[in-house]
């Protein structure tokens, strides 16, 4: 089987690996976002009182767990948003086209500024 590369075909692959599973009765909205955010908190916590040169050492050095998290945030992801009916590339692209007026480059390059303090 070829690796799923495109949003839908990695979508068709986690529902099947859930459905697999019979798991759909324990992911709702509710229940993916928690877990989003719970996996989130498992990637932050090798960064967590380390300094922006640790982390890229950090990083490195624990590359597949970081992987492992990214990962499972991913997954959860993709999933919540085959849960909502919602077209998770459209959405990714709207938004990037909103961030593009909200931080104009020749404003916010180099910036960490929020658009509004631009």
């Amino acid at each position: 089987m070829a690796t799923p590369a495109s949003i839908p075909e990695l979508t068709a692959h986690i529902r099947a690996f859930r459905d697999a599973r019979d798991w759909q009765q324990f992911h709702s909205p509710k229940d993916l976002a928690v877990a989003i955010v719970a996996e989130a908190g498992e990637l932050l916590q090798p960064f967590v009182w380390k300094s922006p040169e640790q982390s890229w050492t950090i990083a490195q050095a624990q590359r597949p767990a970081i992987a492992d998290e990214i990962a499972d945030v991913a997954i959860l992801l993709f999933e919540l948003a085959d849960q909502l009916n919602l077209d998770l590339a459209h959405e990714m692209r709207a938004k990037l086209a909103r961030n593009e007026l909200r931080y104009p480059a020749d404003k916010a390059r180099g910036s960490n500024l929020k658009y509004n303090e631009l």
